[in-house]
């Protein structure tokens, strides 16, 4: 029998709202790290709904991200319906033995080797596991502080840093980049996301999925977005611009910054939870953290949420 990690998570919208009442739709969520203006979808072509998706538009999307993000020649990619589905088929692709995930950060990674037997220790296992920018602190890794026989790198939030990312070890065996699409395009619903690196670990990955993984829609809006750089650089500095209001404003409130990126915003506060029911009473929801009674995370509040959230606090 396995033992699971618990599984702890932004969102959780529906419970929240139960709770503090008001509907959904008038909540502001500030629990996830998804940018607020999203990618705008652009037209979708009718045979992207009513035919089985086509090989030759899967092709072009891994193309245009293997330009995006650089990925080396000698690297393989493959596009998923979603970084999770990844995360939760990687550790079925070596024997099982012991993965170092160094915490806190992204727990769905601990999940899944535990769901398949795996034990966490320090020292040297036979895998690693790092988030590059880590979520939630946001700390960023150098290429000296991974070495393991499989290697897994999660850079679902290093789009808005793309000069912090370790894609060049891409090309070592056992290694698997993990990218997403949902965090900085704001299209978390679409599920789509990537995994880039050893060639026969992501055929192994490629047959663990099956044929047709992403729908048409998303290899459509996908690879649209993929090749829009000028939306990217701009979005870059919009984000970086909305972070550092979002520091002043939670800092005059007596918040200290710990850390994060520019998707979301660790901060520490005299009671997270006392912090968390307060935004709450007004509609709108928070990260706290199990393991820490001062932690509060938050992402970036759409445009129109800015007064809400200042008359809030």
């Amino acid at each position: 029998m396995t033992s699971k990690a618990v599984r702890d998570h932004g969102g959780g919208l529906d419970a929240a709202v139960l709770e503090y009442g008001g509907h959904r739709t008038h909540w502001i969520d500030l629990s996830t790290g998804i940018n607020p203006n999203p990618y705008p979808i652009p037209a979708i072509p009718d045979f992207a709904w009513n035919s089985l998706p086509d090989a030759n538009a899967m092709a072009a999307l891994e193309a245009a991200a293997r330009k995006f993000w650089n990925v080396p020649d000698q690297a393989a990619i493959l596009a998923a319906p979603g970084a999770s589905a990844l995360i939760a088929r990687i550790p079925k692709l070596v024997s099982i033995g012991s993965v170092s995930i160094t915490r806190p950060t992204y727990n769905e990674h601990e999940a899944a080797f535990r769901t398949f037997g795996w034990e966490t220790m320090a020292g040297k296992p036979n895998a690693q596991v790092v988030v590059n920018p880590n979520n939630p602190d946001g700390r960023i890794w150098q290429a000296g502080e991974v070495s393991s026989d499989l290697v897994v790198i999660d850079e679902s939030f290093c789009d808005v840093t793309p000069d912090d990312t370790l894609i060049h070890l891409a090309t070592k065996p056992g290694t698997i980049v993990l990218k997403s699409f949902g965090k900085f395009w704001g299209l978390a619903g679409l599920r789509l996301g990537f995994a880039i690196g050893d060639p026969d670990l992501i055929e192994s990955l490629s047959d663990m999925l099956g044929p047709w993984p992403v729908s048409g829609a998303a290899l459509a809006i996908g690879r649209e977005a993929l090749v829009d750089a000028v939306w990217a650089q701009k979005t870059r500095q919009k984000l970086a611009k909305s972070s550092d209001q979002l520091d002043q404003l939670i800092g005059s409130n007596g918040a200290t910054l710990v850390g994060g990126t520019s998707l979301f915003r660790l901060y520490d506060v005299d009671n997270a939870q006392a912090w968390q029911s307060k935004l709450a009473r007004k509609h709108i929801w928070s990260r706290i953290f199990p393991y820490s009674k001062t932690w509060l995370r938050l992402g970036l509040p759409h445009d129109h949420a800015w007064q809400v959230l200042k008359a809030a606090l």
